[in-house]
């Protein structure tokens, strides 16, 4: 897979999400962040799991859940101080979909790349284990895709400190309270 086809997978993805400037800004907050990470997939896989003893009352828990993704980048402030690891992990997520446009390190598309299959197996597994109601592929998928996707977010930190300044956009979306 080439760049090109990994970025039109990014578009889709900001599009179903609608993430646009301002929404971006206000993800960067911490609370943003640190509550999808303890939230998103857990909340995701308890839908889930409710399909077969709530049957077609379960859609109404993925719904939610669906919701609470799309919601929680858009509840918090925008924060006043964006040096740190969560703020920049929203960043580096802005560079990769921006990868078209403005090109990346090899190194780090190769394993943004490998990084997203391993979260995206985990996560499939554990998704078959939640409709089948499975204890052990349930667990073992969700921690496999969670611990894949916060390899993958340190990654992001990583590709936009060495991505900052090479686009004085990307330089400006660090904000030091107090500059």
């Amino acid at each position: 897979m080439n760049q090109d086809e990994t970025q039109r997978g990014g578009n889709v993805f900001s599009k179903l999400m609608s993430m646009d400037d301002a929404t971006w800004a206000r993800h960067a907050n911490p609370w943003s962040v640190w509550t999808r990470v303890v939230t998103g997939l857990p909340i995701m896989l308890l839908a889930v799991w409710s399909i077969r003893p709530l049957a077609w009352w379960s859609f109404a828990s993925v719904g939610t859940a669906c919701f609470w993704l799309w919601i929680n980048p858009r509840l918090f402030s925008i924060p006043r101080n964006t040096d740190n690891w969560a703020s920049k992990v929203t960043f580096g997520e802005r560079v990769w979909l921006n990868r078209s446009t403005c090109p990346i390190p090899n190194h780090h598309a190769q394993w943004a790349l490998f990084l997203s299959v391993v979260a995206g197996v985990g996560f499939l597994i554990a998704i078959v284990g939640a409709v089948f109601n499975m204890l052990l592929p349930t667990l073992s998928g969700g921690l496999v895709s969670w611990f894949g996707k916060m390899w993958f977010c340190d990654r992001m930190v990583w590709l936009y400190e060495d991505m900052k300044d090479v686009d004085s956009e990307y330089r400006s979306w660090l904000s030091i309270e107090g500059e």
